[in-house]
């Protein structure tokens, strides 16, 4: 027994040792760009290599949320409208639901299933039947990005899988992570569910936060092979709600225990003379243009056995932070499912819509190249 308390000790510290000459292999000195804003003031309480260009993964999401919801204000679309699951929809790799082609949800369990499973065949569908087609809803995103100020973004799809042509700043996904709760906080409860059940299939969310850092309340993760592990982590103390942004972790650990010593930090600084996000420029005045690529890091025999490190004798995580704690209770959980769409679809056209039975869904298959979460 005392061997194997003694080997559980020495695991996390064997696999933090070796996710660090992993990193330090492919881009020595490199930590992923971080940051943290206060909600309410604006104000940044911390950053590192804010404006570096990255792929954002499925932080995508919270853009394609903000299209969505801006669509809903507009009065386009609302939340009982269709949204139904093309065929080119339904060959989206995972993370996916595995809707048949012809399926039809509502917009509203459709971000349930975005902000919780992180589903990529849900995205496409969303773009498809509110924007008309995929590069339709990827023109809305830039322009409302644009609007935004969102000056290092580009995007090409709804779901976040790798494109070089699909990258944005912690700077950025900050700017939009804190409009989506000034513009929309009728809508605050979509980042918080803890999980969601299709059937008899439930999903947990993958925010290690959500429920086990006091005051989590949001927002998003992230993770392709390209991205590393990012993490868009609110949370709400004394009615003080921070976000904080962190990209190109090299774990889904990690990047919890990253985001959770940014936002403990950052309730302990008052930022009263920290300088507001809308001032903030890159420093030295230059951007790197080429955003990192973290295969070599993220999607190599060698990664993935430190990344197995960090967890115990059942599979599960393990997590080093003094500001996360262990869920001591079941997690609340939310169901989705298919029907219950009134009304037409955006993108000017008619979309055709029923109560359609949930099929099984397919066996997961996580392909090394292509996953969002």
């Amino acid at each position: 027994m005392a061997f194997l308390m003694r080997t559980w000790i020495r695991l996390p510290l064997l696999a933090a040792g070796l996710m660090a000459a992993v990193l330090a292999s492919i881009a020595p000195g490199l930590a992923g760009p971080s940051i943290v804003v206060d909600v309410g003031t604006g104000k940044v309480l911390s950053q590192e290599d804010a404006f570096r260009r990255w792929y954002p993964a499925s932080l995508t999401k919270m853009i394609t949320a903000y299209v969505v919801f801006d669509a809903i204000r507009s009065g386009e679309i609302s939340l009982k409208s269709p949204v139904r699951i093309s065929a080119n929809a339904a060959k989206e790799p995972p993370s996916k639901m595995g809707y048949k082609p012809g399926s039809v949800l509502t917009i509203d369990n459709a971000m349930k299933i975005l902000m919780v499973k992180s589903a990529n065949d849900v995205a496409t569908a969303v773009a498809e039947s509110v924007g008309g087609s995929e590069q339709a809803f990827a023109a809305r995103m830039n322009a409302a990005a644009a609007r935004l100020g969102m000056t290092g973004s580009h995007f090409v799809n709804a779901h976040g899988l790798h494109s070089p042509d699909h990258y944005s700043t912690a700077r950025d996904l900050a700017v939009v992570a804190i409009a989506l709760r000034r513009e929309f906080p009728q809508y605050a409860g979509y980042f918080a569910l803890e999980a969601i059940s299709s059937g008899k299939k439930v999903m947990p969310n993958n925010n290690t936060l959500i429920g086990r850092f006091s005051g989590a309340d949001g927002m998003k993760t992230g993770y392709t092979c390209a991205a590393g592990f990012n993490l868009a982590g609110t949370a709400t103390r004394n009615g003080r709600t921070l976000v904080a942004i962190v990209i190109g972790e090299l774990s889904t650990e990690t990047r919890a225990e990253k985001a959770a010593e940014l936002l403990t930090r950052g309730f302990a600084t008052p930022g009263f003379s920290a300088p507001r996000l809308a001032n903030l420029r890159p420093s030295g005045g230059a951007l790197l243009r080429q955003a990192t690529d973290m295969r070599p890091a993220i999607c190599t025999e060698e990664a993935r056995k430190a990344r197995f490190g960090h967890r115990d004798e059942q599979g599960r995580l393990v997590i080093r932070s003094p500001y996360i704690s262990e869920l001591d209770r079941p997690r609340r959980v939310i169901a989705v499912g298919l029907g219950g769409a009134t009304g037409t679809g955006g993108g000017g056209s008619a979309a055709v819509y029923a109560n359609v039975p949930i099929p099984t869904p397919r066996p997961d298959y996580r392909p090394t190249l292509a996953q969002g979460g």
